[in-house]
């Protein structure tokens, strides 16, 4: 079986070389990337689809901290935790192997998600973390947590999130903008109930009322990514995202697109180069994973926010996030005694 190039220090997609402007956080569909490899691999297309993930992803070499300063897993623990990450462009000539090198780039990530998938693989959860969650950044003090990757790379990032929660990460998962629009555009679309009327900020200046909308390739990109146009940002824009993704998962999921080999071939195809992974996750790892959630349906995937204590200032006048102790203190608890579905389903969550 062919194996997909690997790059020390970090990866390098095709189409970033040199990065293109606003790369933005399509982080979101890292998750949808990794659920629907799991699940389509199991509808019978698996060697085909094995064979194109192994040839076409990217593999991030350097993903994790060293071992002595993360935390203890219980061997015992069957769960999964995937850090998802996303980046923005940095400046002019920064090639893309530099954006998740081990050491620091002037790169932030503009998304994080924590996606866990407990031990009876009954579910799956994806937990949304605020970009500007003023945080402790190991060696570097308090940041908002997207410095994290300006700082250390992909590393860096994940003993940062190791550290909020006390619990080990078990894979990192990544795509780039371009996979976003490939996979939108693969499906036909996806179809999603807007509740709040508004207007992109680009130059295309897209518009997107209230009610039902099919949104495809940079509609859809501008969807999930537009924050300016609301009174509450990024907390809006994250709800955007959530709406998105599982209206994608939906379709992913269906019946219609679970039967139709040309349609699941189009899109492991068309997305898969802009996927890196790392170098524990590949073509294997995700038949196993499919075969343990072949029953897995859009319904059984949550997706909320971590809590946080609202807004404020940070020492040095930036606009931050306030953590929320005891929800982060009760989330990382229900992670290592995996428990985290009946933390989920015992939380009324905000939005």
């Amino acid at each position: 079986m062919t194996r997909k190039k690997k790059f020390h220090g970090g990866y390098t997609p095709r189409r970033l070389q040199p990065p293109k402007k606003s790369t933005g956080m399509i982080v979101l569909f890292s998750a949808v990337a990794v659920v629907l490899i799991a699940v389509l691999s199991a509808g019978g297309y698996l060697m085909s689809l094995a064979n194109t993930f192994d040839k076409k992803t990217q593999t991030i070499e350097s993903a994790f901290p060293d071992e002595n300063l993360r935390p203890v897993k219980n061997p015992e623990d069957g769960s999964l935790n995937f850090l998802l990450l996303g980046v923005d462009s940095g400046a002019d000539g920064t090639q893309a192997s530099d954006m998740l090198s081990g050491g620091g780039t002037d790169q932030r990530s503009d998304s994080m998600m924590l996606m866990h998938i407990p031990a009876n693989r009954q579910g799956v959860y994806v937990m949304s973390i605020m970009r500007d969650l003023w945080t402790e950044i190991p060696g570097y003090g308090k940041h908002k947590i997207n410095a994290s990757m300006a700082f250390g790379g992909v590393p860096l990032a994940v003993q940062t999130i190791e550290g909020m929660f006390d619990t080990k990460i078990d894979h990192v998962a990544m795509i780039d903008f371009d996979g976003f629009k490939e996979l939108s555009t693969a499906l036909g679309g996806v179809t999603v109930q807007n509740d709040i009327e508004f207007w992109s900020t680009d130059k295309k200046k897209y518009h997107y009322p209230v009610g039902e909308l099919n949104l495809q390739g940079n509609k859809a990109l501008r969807f999930v990514r537009e924050r300016k146009p609301f009174i509450d940002g990024d907390y809006q824009r994250v709800r955007n995202q959530q709406t998105f993704v599982k209206a994608a998962i939906s379709e992913l999921l269906s019946k219609n697109t679970l039967t139709n080999p040309a349609t699941v071939y189009e899109v492991i195809d068309k997305v898969a180069p802009y996927l890196s992974f790392d170098n524990g996750f590949d073509s294997a790892s995700a038949a196993g994973l499919a075969l343990q959630m072949k029953s897995l349906r859009a319904g059984n995937v949550e997706m909320f926010t971590l809590p946080t204590d609202g807004t404020g200032t940070s020492p040095d006048g930036q606009s931050i996030i306030l953590r929320n102790e005891q929800a982060i203190l009760d989330i990382g608890a229900a992670l290592r005694s995996d428990t985290f579905s009946s933390y989920v389903a015992n939380t009324t969550f905000s939005h």
